[in-house]
């Protein structure tokens, strides 16, 4: 391994390009396996479309459920003993678990898999709190913008490959979700260098904030960065609207097939990298992070109004750009949200904050169908398929209130102890 110092201005700008490169690999391998996972899970349940829809719920929640653990012992470890290896480790158990998965014989060992992804996928709290290690504060959210970007081109190739792989056979995108995988490790081990030197590091592993619940409660360690927790937990609240009800909502309001849900969901995708590749840069250096985010949270709620009163499919996609600019609030809350804290402990905080977004994957499922079921039945008080949309955006508005009150400029706060 390379030694431990701290990275020149070179060195730096590789592991930049490494993080965004990790994200995006790791982002298109779970997309590849997004259009085969539900029809392998669907031979495994023999053939039943409804013990199928049951399964990926279970899977689902179990995920999130993993992840919302895992979280902020990824972030301690990485205090502890420095960012390179647990995301080098992250990315080697990734690719040997996507092999697990495409040998895998029966449900019960798809679940083993698809538990264990949920352990190592938690890397990405990792690449944040290497993000906060390397870049200048005024540069961060604009660094996260950039992961942001990652997110959403994974998002937008991914899938598509995974539906040509599966052509072939169903566990071909499993094995190229491994390639990928493993291909990130052997590249990150002569690339990247360690960004958390030893004299930064925290003496000992921390228990009391390596779990969810101490996590959170070094959150409120810090007043200013309970209240952006608050805010990163409603933004992804408010997002998991898309994965739990958007393929419903298309089929059941505009009568949209699979190919047209792939489109809309690309046109989407194409849209939030053009912002946050391109855009969050200049709306940082012209307003500030406080601005920005309050700029973004309004787009939100917006856009989210839109889609939930649009009659038409091409009212819906009017929509479309204005949410594009939602993707302005993630980076500069998670810019000042490093600016808050010292980065000895930035992994642990940042651990916390995925944890948060791991609960938020495990509350929303029932939440927006059980809206989106309520809405569209023969009690609803009106038939408005859209509610769960116009959910997600009243969860803006209180995420927009929230903003307001604890979205400052840094201020001098004692270290927990």
């Amino acid at each position: 391994m390379v030694p431990v110092t701290e990275p020149n201005h070179g060195a730096r700008k590789a592991a930049l390009i490494f993080i965004f490169v990790t994200v995006l690999i790791d982002i298109l391998a779970f997309g590849l396996i997004i259009p085969v996972l539900p029809l392998l899970v669907k031979q495994f349940a023999g053939g039943s479309t409804i013990s199928a829809a049951h399964w990926i719920g279970v899977f689902g929640v179990l995920f999130s459920a993993i992840q919302f653990v895992f979280a902020p012992v990824q972030g301690a470890l990485s205090d502890r003993y420095g960012r390179r290896p647990v995301i080098l480790l992250s990315c080697f158990g990734l690719g040997v678990d996507f092999i697990f998965m495409a040998l895998a014989n029966s449900m019960p060992w798809l679940l083993v898999g698809r538990v264990i992804s949920a352990v190592f996928s938690a890397s990405f709290t990792t690449a944040n709190a290497y993000i906060a290690d390397i870049t200048a504060p005024e540069k961060r959210a604009q660094a996260f913008g950039m992961l942001g970007a990652a997110f959403g081109l994974g998002f937008i190739v991914g899938p598509v490959l995974g539906g040509w792989l599966s052509v072939i056979d169903l566990r071909f995108p499993f094995w190229g979700a491994a390639i990928l995988a493993l291909c990130n490790f052997i590249y990150g081990w002569f690339v990247l260098p360690e960004s958390h030197p030893r004299e930064h590091r925290s003496p000992t592993f921390d228990w009391r904030h390596a779990n969810p619940l101490g996590s959170l409660k070094l959150l409120r360690s810090y007043p200013q960065i309970w209240g952006l927790a608050a805010v990163v937990f409603l933004l992804n609240l408010a997002h998991f609207v898309y994965p739990n009800i958007f393929v419903l909502f298309a089929d059941y309001r505009y009568h949209w097939g699979p190919e047209a849900v792939g489109s809309v969901l690309a046109i989407v995708g194409v849209c939030g990298v053009i912002v946050q590749a391109v855009l969050v840069r200049h709306a940082v250096a012209a307003w500030g992070e406080r601005r920005t985010l309050m700029v973004g949270l309004c787009a939100g709620i917006v856009g989210f109004t839109i889609y939930g009163w649009a009659p038409t499919g091409m009212l819906f996609l009017v929509g479309i750009p204005v949410m594009a600019f939602w993707g302005f609030s993630m980076p500069a809350t998670q810019a000042l949200v490093t600016k808050q804290v010292d980065r000895s402990v930035q992994g642990r905080v940042q651990g916390a904050l995925s944890s948060l977004m791991s609960l938020a994957g495990i509350l929303a499922p029932q939440f927006y169908t059980g809206i989106f079921a309520w809405f569209i039945g023969d009690h609803a008080p009106a038939q408005q398929p859209g509610a769960p949309f116009w959910a997600a955006g009243l969860l803006l508005v209180v995420a927009l209130g929230m903003a307001w009150r604890f979205a400052r400029a840094p201020q001098a706060v004692p270290q927990p102890a």
